[in-house]
């Protein structure tokens, strides 16, 4: 029988992000926000990009992206992190994510993550909302 804990990080939490799959990105100096709302189906095209140095259930050049979602970034026991990305005290979450995906090295100066990032926000809601719909699938349970 699978723990609360574990059914709230592997279950609940990243189906609550898949079924709203959106992220509110900020506006302009107004203060105004742009709701994107992300397609999984979308993302798993856009995921494909990742994949040279990611995968979802082990790791690569990159940490495994299975129970990305509410884990602190630099944590996948037995993964060589840069410094930078084990002292960021990130918890990848949509905010998170969007901003590193974004722009990894603005967010974690020091990141041995060298990708330029995904600018287009579409795109990146997209990658987000394919990780978290990923995180349930039979790929990823234990």
């Amino acid at each position: 029988m699978m723990g609360w804990s574990v059914m709230r990080t592997q279950v609940l939490l990243p189906l609550v992000i898949a079924l709203t799959a959106t992220l509110f990105v900020a506006g302009s100096a107004a203060g105004t926000a742009t709701v994107i709302r992300g397609d999984a189906k979308a993302g798993e095209a856009i995921y494909s990009r990742c994949v040279a140095c990611h995968s979802l259930a082990q790791d690569r050049t990159g940490p495994r992206h299975c129970g990305v979602i509410g884990r602190r970034a630099g944590s996948v026991s037995g993964f060589g992190y840069s410094d930078a990305m084990k002292r960021s005290k990130l918890v990848w979450n949509v905010k998170t994510l969007d901003r590193f995906i974004q722009n990894p090295m603005r967010t974690v100066p020091g990141t041995a993550m060298g990708y330029a990032g995904i600018a287009d926000q579409q795109e990146r809601a997209d990658l987000i909302a394919y990780l978290a719909q990923a995180n349930s699938s039979a790929v990823c349970r234990p």
